[in-house]
């Protein structure tokens, strides 16, 4: 099993920036993706960022690349997601996930592979 608990959401204004973490833990991670999504009222949840605990190289969605980086402790157990530039179309639940399971690189942004969930956390961009 693996327990992911995310923090650091919030209220900001347009332009602003903002830094999520998420703690994992329960079973090894050295296998696993790590990744972060998000889901606006009414709307499906969709990727946002992820990576592979083995490796240092990033996924990113088209619509975050540049603004948004996604960064990991393993000494800490915990991924983080560096939000800058928000826009207020960005407000959503913001959820860490994580999978076990050896996925490909066009797999890594499916919700549909990822296993296990952190409860969210509420970021709210402002105009």
């Amino acid at each position: 099993q693996v327990q992911l608990v995310e923090s650091g959401g919030g209220l900001v204004q347009a332009g602003d920036s903002l830094r999520l973490s998420c703690a994992a833990s329960g079973r090894t991670f050295s296998s696993s993706v790590m990744g972060w999504f998000r889901q606006a009222p009414g709307k499906e949840r969709e990727f946002v960022a992820a990576m592979r605990w083995s490796e240092s190289s990033p996924y990113y969605a088209d619509s975050v690349r540049g603004r948004f980086t996604i960064s990991r402790s393993n000494t800490k157990n915990m991924v983080f997601l560096q939000m800058t530039s928000l826009k207020p179309e960005e407000t959503a639940v913001y959820y860490c996930a994580a999978t076990l399971r050896r996925i490909t690189a066009a797999q890594i942004i499916d919700v549909r592979r990822y296993d296990y969930w952190g409860q969210g956390t509420q970021v709210t961009v402002s105009s």
